[in-house]
């Protein structure tokens, strides 16, 4: 038996995987609370909206700002001001500042999606330059500090890759256990198109660490096509960057994303990504991942059967990792048998080992 458990997830505001990884954890605690620092109603599934959702006092004020992300420099006294004395089991979804609730003593499970980019091994891409980044620099400073003295009161870790496990211990001097996220099933459903159209894919929010620049300059002047699918702070920048053999797409339904993936010839993945499930959706309906070989990716992506890593950011090498995939006799089958094997159920079964073993 868990007990009465408390759900702690950074926030709420749309269904990206941290929010798939969520729902599916949810599940294996019908009974939980969850815990959030500002939830937007109807931003994320009914599964999720359905639950009792408690939120901190950021909730008022996020709902004004143009862009939450602001009050970075309150999230942390947002999250420690909770009760939880109540519950016998807490449970942290955190790649921000979840993980660092207090749980009284409690048993503490963390299901680290990443530590803090932003302040940690991203702080550049994040802040390139300029007066954002002078002001930035004590912030992260002090919010390095917290973070890694409110790891202590986490008593398991579980990391979403073995790159996170490696940053978990470079920063937090903490081990890990590695249960790796999920590809959805609707992926697994289409037929798989065995001939493919003349277009390479990024299907990624355009935001500096996605790096989606390197995708667009290894297609300018070449007889390659890009479609790029995803919003950002970067979408005029990188259209003023494109040729006329780039098209973007925006934000769009998943059954588009599910039909354009059936049908490239590659997903290009030109960023270090903690995990990606975008390549477990390609793999799903047999599309070949060209990734950037480090990172989580690794864990995915098998170099020469579900995709191909190229070794260096740089255009020459990611148009040769092009050719690679264009010119191969690709086994549609065998990637997704591949991305199948990353199931819900498997997730499921193993996160519950993790929450038997920390309440042991």
């Amino acid at each position: 038996m868990l007990g009465k458990v408390a759900v702690v997830h950074d926030w709420l505001t749309g269904m990206r995987g941290g929010e798939h990884v969520l729902e599916a954890i949810l599940d294996l605690v019908p009974e939980a609370e969850l815990f959030t620092l500002f939830h937007f109603p109807g931003s994320v599934s009914p599964a999720i909206e359905a639950r009792t959702i408690h939120t901190s006092k950021l909730q008022k004020i996020a709902a004004r700002v143009s862009n939450y992300r602001t009050l970075l420099p309150f999230f942390p006294r947002a999250v420690t001001q909770w009760d939880l004395s109540g519950f016998d089991l807490i449970i942290s979804s955190s790649h921000a500042v979840a993980k660092g609730v207090r749980s009284g003593g409690k048993p503490h499970l963390c299901y680290c999606h990443t530590p803090m980019r932003y302040i940690w091994d991203r702080f550049d891409d994040y802040f390139p330059r300029g007066v954002k980044r002078a002001l930035a620099r004590p912030l992260a400073k002090r919010l390095r500090k917290w973070d890694v003295a409110s790891s202590k009161g986490v008593t398991r870790f579980v990391a979403n890759s073995h790159f996170v496990r490696d940053r978990i211990r470079a920063y937090y001097d903490r081990d890990a256990a590695i249960v790796h996220p999920f590809v959805d099933d609707a992926f697994l459903v289409p037929p798989l198109n065995e001939r493919r159209d003349d277009f390479h894919l990024v299907v990624s929010a355009l935001v500096p660490y996605k790096h989606v620049e390197l995708a667009i300059d290894a297609i300018n002047d070449s007889k390659r096509r890009l479609i790029v699918i995803g919003a950002g702070t970067l979408l005029s920048a990188l259209r003023a960057r494109s040729g006329p053999n780039v098209q973007f797409l925006g934000h769009v339904s998943r059954d588009v994303i599910i039909d354009h993936l059936g049908r490239a010839q590659s997903l290009i993945l030109p960023g270090v990504e903690d995990f990606g499930i975008t390549p477990l959706e390609a793999m799903a309906l047999g599309t070949p991942v060209v990734a950037l070989g480090t990172g989580g990716v690794r864990d995915s992506v098998v170099d020469g059967v579900t995709g191909i890593f190229f070794e260096t950011a740089a255009v020459h090498s990611l148009r040769q990792a092009l050719g690679g995939a264009e010119s191969r006799d690709w086994d549609r089958a065998a990637i997704r048998a591949h991305a199948a094997s990353f199931s819900r159920e498997r997730f499921q079964r193993e996160m519950l080992a993790e929450l038997e073993q920390v309440i042991a």
